[in-house]
């Protein structure tokens, strides 16, 4: 470990760059206006605080001393994966006093365990994870634990191991969650009796399909919806196109509601349904949910074509090179950190939900009305 470095540069972090897309302890029920305001101000915070330390960094690697770290990433197959890759090339980075060794995996699971050995082998700093699926993993981490190598868990969770230092990403099970309050809400207010939803899932197995479909079908179950079908997209363009496609020949005018869990599959889904000639999002036949909130998912939504957009954070680059740089000094850091995440809608008749999230608490939560000033805002 490179000691010298991180002298350097966790003074200058220490007081500003954990806000950064990291906590969500902003009141529940604030207006929209200021959970938007708030979202980006710690993400310009973190942007400052990474500033701060670039000079430091190159003093330090100048004289030798930088940090090695793998990342494994699940691939590239969303708006969201690459803005997610982006933000944590940008802050893992050569001006910040990191070598990073990064490894796209293009989603094969084998190739991800794969990348983590060699990352192993190499002796490097620090690992980071995105895995691509949940389970399969204690093996490989025991072997990067008895390295001595810290590895540090973005996005999706692991569920089979607890070798790792920190988790950064999102409560997916509150995504879907807010989805179902959102739909509940929204068919009451337009005098909708009757729910006939199909699911477009990601990737079978991944925490973020899990958790959102977990969520969802607490309110398939409770207000006693009909979910037609369920199959996976695996978070592709592709794969929502083809699966709607599939869909529109076997429930073609018995659905009113489609549920895509990430804006690729979204769009795939809605070029489908643009071809078949059916009517969709605000005033349409099909209601069009989405998650991700990236900057393409949202204009979406200001035009009216998907309804609601569920956000799930990818900016965790900040969050990791914090986390690097309390572990240099020596320091404790959280075991989980929360992504701040705000829920999008089309209209602006409902401004609010209330539901019970995850940890079995009643929260209320504003609704963001998306305008050309939140999409300029967007990811």
């Amino acid at each position: 470990m490179r000691k010298a470095l991180s002298v350097l540069l966790t003074a200058a972090m220490a007081s500003s760059l954990l806000a950064a897309c990291g906590s969500s302890s902003a009141p529940a029920a604030a207006p929209a206006e200021t959970k938007a305001a708030e979202t980006q101000a710690t993400t310009a915070a973190a942007t400052e605080a990474v500033k701060e330390v670039t000079e430091a960094a190159k003093e330090a690697e100048a004289k030798g001393d930088t940090i090695t770290v793998g990342f494994a990433q699940v691939g590239h197959e969303s708006d969201w994966r690459t803005a997610s890759t982006n933000s944590v090339q940008a802050a893992l980075s050569k001006e910040n006093g990191i070598d990073l060794q990064f490894v796209d995996c293009d989603n094969d699971s084998a190739a991800q365990l794969e990348a983590v050995r060699n990352f192993i082998q190499q002796g490097v700093d620090y690992i980071v994870i995105d895995p691509i699926v949940s389970t399969g993993w204690d093996t490989v981490l025991t072997e990067a634990d008895d390295a001595g190598i810290p590895v540090i868990v973005i996005d999706r969770t692991i569920d089979d191991s607890d070798k790792y230092v920190s988790w950064v990403g999102s409560e997916f099970t509150n995504e879907g969650l807010a989805a179902g309050a959102w739909l509940k809400a929204y068919v009451a207010d337009k005098g909708i009796s009757e729910v006939n939803a199909l699911v477009i899932s990601g990737t079978t197995g991944s925490s973020a399909q899990i958790g959102r479909s977990n969520g969802f079908d607490k309110f398939v179950e409770s207000e006693k919806w009909n979910k037609l079908d369920e199959q996976t997209g695996d978070f592709t363009q592709e794969g929502g196109q083809k699966v709607m496609e599939s869909y529109l020949k076997s429930y073609n005018g018995k659905f009113n509601v489609v549920v895509c869990q990430n804006d690729n599959e979204a769009f795939g889904a809605i070029d489908a349904m643009k071809a078949a000639g059916v009517s969709y999002g605000v005033d349409g036949d099909v209601i069009v949910i989405s998650f991700d909130a990236c900057t393409a998912g949202l204009q979406k939504v200001l035009a009216g074509e998907i309804n609601a957009d569920f956000q799930c954070n990818p900016l965790q680059g900040p969050d990791c090179l914090n986390i690097i740089k309390k572990l240099q000094a020596g320091e404790k850091v959280d075991q989980k950190t929360f992504m701040a995440e705000p829920w999008y809608v089309a209209e602006d008749k409902l401004t609010e939900i209330t539901y019970t999230n995850n940890s079995g608490k009643e929260v209320t939560e504003p609704l963001v009305h998306v305008d050309q000033a939140v999409v300029d805002a967007a990811y």
